[in-house]
């Protein structure tokens, strides 16, 4: 995997690793298709649960290389780097024995981990909300940093994109990846305009045929809008954007969704954590929901997301002319 190999996609677009959503249907399809697929290591109740989906993504895109002569893009996994995580060491021996080649960081930026991905060629890539995360994570060696932006889904950030990178791009002169309310090809471009390297797109990949995601959960977001996204501490301890009608539905009210106050959702016998619970019964989005109507599989939206890419990047050569 190249240090640029985003210059090799087809669509400058990394699919978002999303919590019980990414599956390995998604990613392989992403991958087939231009487009950088996805997924947490945690979408796996266990470490080898994982290595399997590992060794099902890799064996997809051999073959699917082997009879079309195609390169396709590269798959990631995120890995939780928190001490809380007992997972985190066991998940990456199985990311370095398969040279997975893009690791994404959250939640902690590991030197050593930064070095053992180096050791076999692979790519450390970290989301940050602010610029003391930045700062962490590029003295930690990282090749990309992913700026979650305010509107984004999960656990997003309250800057304004533009700021956001103007500040990050005075102290790291590597990869930039934009995340936040990017749903359709004019986002894409807009991203890069602004100074992004690549655009990271969630919201728009939990409305795919091959994501995991319940159907009540896809017609949530297809009626949503802006406004109907959520951020609160209330689910996780953490700020995460949340879709209004799924919290309503858990019977939480505006009261409690504006308390910093943590909602005891009581954990699982199996030890699954009480965050994890939550998200389960709670559903994320950024507000790029707006823009999404559809359910399309991965194939048709990322056809969808190049000609509109295309489209804008052409309008905007045309708007340049006026002015040489």
């Amino acid at each position: 995997m190249k240090k640029d190999f985003y210059e090799s996609l087809e669509l400058p677009v990394i699919a978002a690793p999303l919590f019980l959503i990414s599956s390995p249907e998604l990613v392989i399809e992403c991958c087939k298709h231009g487009v950088v697929g996805t997924f947490p290591a945690l979408n796996q109740r266990t470490t080898a649960g994982f290595e399997e989906w590992v060794i099902q993504i890799k064996e997809a895109l051999a073959q699917f290389e082997k009879e079309t002569g195609k390169k396709a893009a590269p798959f990631g996994v995120n890995l939780i780097v928190h001490p809380t995580n007992i997972r985190v060491q066991p998940d990456l021996e199985i990311c370095v024995k398969h040279q997975v080649p893009l690791i994404i960081t959250s939640l902690g930026a590991v030197p050593e981990l930064v070095d053992v991905v180096h050791g076999y060629g692979g790519l450390v890539y970290h989301d940050i909300i602010k610029k003391r995360h930045a700062e962490k994570a590029a003295a930690a060696g990282v090749d990309g940093l992913i700026l979650v932006a305010a509107g984004a889904g999960g656990h997003a950030g309250t800057l304004h994109p533009i700021p956001l990178i103007n500040e990050i791009k005075k102290i790291f002169d590597k990869t930039i990846v934009l995340s936040g309310c990017l749903s359709n090809g004019n986002d894409v471009a807009s991203a890069l305009q602004m100074g992004a390297d690549v655009a990271y797109m969630g919201t728009r990949f939990i409305n795919v045929k091959e994501s995991s995601a319940a159907q009540d959960y896809k017609q949530m977001i297809m009626e949503s809008s802006a406004e109907d996204v959520v951020y609160t501490a209330a689910v996780s301890g953490v700020n995460a954007s949340f879709l209004r009608p799924s919290l309503e539905a858990m019977g939480i009210t505006e009261d409690q969704w504006k308390n910093t106050k943590q909602i005891d959702f009581g954990s699982d016998s199996d030890g699954i954590n009480e965050e994890a619970k939550a998200w389960k019964t709670i559903w994320s989005a950024g507000q790029g929901v707006s823009s999404i109507a559809d359910t399309p599989a991965v194939a048709d939206l990322i056809l969808k997301l190049k000609a509109e890419f295309i489209e804008a990047i052409e309008a905007q050569k045309q708007r340049l002319e006026r002015y040489r």
